[in-house]
């Protein structure tokens, strides 16, 4: 093989990297159309303008998919997004995209926990928040939700106390940890 042929199947191979080879929208993308890099990119961009520019940032999540539909953070962002502008249905269709794509990670799971809480669907938040704690059993958050949920829900669990304690000892902020001390006084 030529020298200067080697050097331009590299190129080309390079260049066509993240260019997308799908011909149809319904196939599932291979490697070669995503570009992961490209998508996290565009993920944080999007994430840094959440508070301040919502529109804009969810034109970048949608770039990021686009880029790569497997991205899960980009799901995950878009979520949260679409959570805060209370768009219910959406944020949990992105949050289930997101624990397929994020099988380790509970933020997902805490997120459609939230989500759920938000739609009244009190079962199926309080089994989120514990799939988050199955996937990472000291996490803050899905502790938070989880006790809190199943105090203002009126609901008993054994469990309560040790949440109770963390939140009291690690909570995220001094509201959290007064709120965890005074249901212990509350229980005693």
């Amino acid at each position: 093989m030529k020298p200067g042929l080697l050097v331009f199947l590299v190129f080309a191979a390079l260049a066509s990297s993240c260019r997308s080879v799908s011909p149809s929208p319904y196939r599932t993308p291979d490697e070669r159309s995503r570009c992961t890099v490209d998508a996290e990119r565009l993920s944080r961009e999007g994430a840094e303008l959440a508070e301040n520019d919502p529109a804009k940032a969810e034109v970048l999540f949608r770039d990021s998919l686009t880029k790569d539909l497997f991205y899960g953070p980009a799901h995950n962002n878009l979520g949260v997004l679409y959570l805060k502008q209370k768009r219910l249905y959406e944020a949990a269709n992105e949050f289930e995209w997101a624990k397929k794509l994020m099988p380790g990670h509970p933020d997902p799971r805490v997120n459609l926990g939230l989500t759920l809480e938000m739609a009244g669907k009190i079962e199926d938040a309080l089994a989120s928040y514990g799939a988050a704690l199955e996937v990472y059993p000291d996490y803050l958050p899905g502790i938070e939700g989880l006790a809190s949920l199943t105090v203002r829900a009126g609901r008993k669990d054994e469990r309560l106390p040790s949440w109770l304690d963390a939140i009291a000892l690690r909570g995220e902020t001094d509201a959290w940890k007064d709120w965890a001390r005074l249901q212990l006084l509350k229980a005693n």
